[in-house]
C-alpha cells in the first residue's frame, strides 16, 4: 500500500480556467477516478484536455453505501483513487465523507488537490462579515424543521453561509427573515464562476421580495450577516443587576462575575462599577 491513496479534487465551480495544474495531473495519472456525475467529469476533462487513463466510476449519493468499500479496497491495494464533485472540495454537502471516514479507518492515506470552494468565494464577494464564519450546508427540507433551525441560529453572532436549491430559496428566505428579521444583511450568490454569475444583496426581507417576483436558477450559496451584539446596558443598569445577585445570595466576586459573563464584559468593568 505504499503508493495507495484517496485524493480528493477541488473542482471549478463552472469556470474550467480555475482547474489547478495538479487536479489536472491527478485526473490524468489516477488508476481510478469516482465521479459524482460521469457526464460532468467528461465535459471537464474535455476542457481540460486532459486524457483520463484510468478506470471511472459513478459516486452519488445514491450509491455511497454500496461503492465506498472498494474504493478503499482499492487504495489499500496500491492504487491512486481520485474523488471529484461536480464543483468544490468532495465531503463539504458533497459526497466525500463517507469515503474519507471509511479509508481513515482502513489506515488508507487520504490527500485533497486544494481547490475552489463556493463557501469561501462567497463569502469574498458578499462585503459580510469574513473574519468568523459558520457553514450551515443545506436548510432543512421541511417547513417546521428549517424554521426551528433558524430559531436557533437567530442569536449566532458569526456570519451564516448555507446552500439552497432554486425551488426552495423563496421559503427560506421567508423563513429567514421571520426568524432573524427582514432587515438582517445578506448577500444571495447565484452560477459563481459562470457567465451568469449574479450577487444580489439586501435585507432578508428585500431578498425575500426580489427571489418571489424574479426566481433565481442555478446553484445558490446564500451569506447572511450574523446577529449584531446587543447593546451593553448602562451603569446603573449593571449595579442594579449585581445588587439583585447579592441580593439572591450571591457573593460580592460570583455576582460580579456572572454580570460581566452575562454581557461579555471584562470582569474589571463591572467590579470598577460595584466598588464604591
Amino acid at each position: 500500500m505504499a503508493d495507495g491513496r484517496i485524493v480528493l479534487l477541488g473542482a471549478p465551480l463552472g469556470n474550467p480556467a480555475d482547474a489547478s495544474g495538479r487536479l489536472r495531473s491527478v485526473l490524468a495519472s489516477a488508476d481510478l477516478v469516482a465521479a459524482e456525475d460521469t457526464r460532468r467529469l467528461a465535459r471537464l476533462a474535455s476542457d481540460l484536455d486532459v486524457v483520463i487513463s484510468g478506470r471511472v466510476v459513478s459516486y452519488f449519493e445514491g450509491n455511497e453505501d454500496r461503492r465506498t468499500p472498494s474504493l478503499v479496497a482499492a487504495a489499500a491495494d496500491g492504487a491512486c483513487v481520485a474523488l471529484i464533485t461536480d464543483g468544490g472540495m468532495p465531503s463539504v454537502s458533497d459526497p466525500g465523507y463517507r469515503l474519507v471516514v471509511a479509508a481513515h479507518a482502513a489506515g488508507v492515506p487520504v490527500t485533497a488537490a486544494p481547490g475552489p470552494s463556493a463557501v469561501t468565494t462567497a463569502l469574498a464577494v458578499s462585503g459580510l462579515p469574513c473574519d468568523r464564519f459558520c457553514f450551515e450546508g443545506f436548510p432543512p427540507r421541511r417547513a417546521a424543521a428549517r424554521r426551528a433551525r433558524f430559531a436557533a441560529l437567530a442569536s449566532e453572532p458569526r456570519t451564516l453561509v448555507f446552500f439552497e436549491a432554486p425551488h426552495r430559496i423563496a421559503g427560506t428566505l421567508a423563513d429567514l427573515a421571520g426568524g432573524f428579521g427582514p432587515d438582517r444583511p445578506a448577500a444571495l450568490c447565484r452560477e459563481l464562476t459562470k457567465p451568469y454569475e449574479q450577487v444580489r444583496r439586501g435585507g432578508l426581507g428585500e431578498l425575500a421580495e426580489s427571489v418571489a417576483a424574479d426566481p433565481p436558477r442555478g446553484e445558490i450559496t446564500l451569506v447572511v450577516a450574523g446577529a449584531p451584539a446587543a447593546p451593553r446596558p448602562d451603569d446603573a443598569a449593571l449595579r442594579a443587576e449585581v445588587a439583585a445577585r447579592r441580593a439572591a445570595g450571591a457573593t460580592g466576586r460570583d455576582a460580579v462575575d456572572a454580570v460581566a459573563a452575562a454581557h461579555g464584559l471584562p470582569r474589571r468593568e463591572v467590579y470598577r462599577l460595584t466598588a464604591d
